[in-house]
């Protein structure tokens, strides 16, 4: 009977190398992974009220691209619509055509880098995603190379008025 006690009663060493091991590989990987996710952050804004202090000059442009289900409509709030951009001839969106009429606008109010992207309620994550490509950046191969230029960097997001139908072409 008491040697039975006597072999209960010692304490036997953990041996816990193998999981220093995984420790020693795993804290590396996800600082690493943690520094990559930073960098797909974008900085975006609410669009500005209408109403702006009396001393301030009025900006140019401000420009407004309104995604509805079936079309772009690219306008100005001081002015009013500019440019109604209709899907394609596969029934997609024109990011293209979109991005190509923003170059434009960009030649002529070259200062101007604030956007607003309105969109309809429901508008697919996906859409949004490729509109703000086609407003922020435009690439250009006039060197040979691909290169991305900023076109309207600061966008800002929104709810888009009802589609009343009757815009500019």
């Amino acid at each position: 009977m008491r040697s039975r006690a006597k072999s209960r009663d010692t304490n036997p060493e953990l041996d816990i190398t193998s999981f220093m091991n995984l420790m020693v590989i795993l804290i590396p990987f996800l600082l690493l992974d943690a520094v990559f996710t930073q960098l797909a952050v974008l900085q975006i804004s609410m669009p500005s009220g209408s109403g702006a202090a009396g001393d301030e000059k009025k900006p140019p442009l401000v420009l407004e691209v309104m995604v509805y289900k079936d079309k772009f409509l690219v306008a100005d709030r001081q002015t009013g619509p500019l440019k109604t951009i209709n899907l394609n001839a596969q029934g997609k969106f024109d990011y293209k055509a979109l991005n190509d009429y923003l170059r434009t606008i960009k030649t002529q109010y070259p200062l101007v880098t604030e956007a607003s992207i309105l969109l309809e309620q429901d508008t697919a994550y996906d859409k949004l995603i490729h509109t703000m490509d086609a407003v922020r950046i435009v690439v250009s191969n006039e060197t040979g190379k691909p290169a991305k230029y900023a076109l309207f960097p600061d966008v800002s997001i929104g709810d888009a008025p009802p589609d009343l139908g009757g815009a500019a072409q």
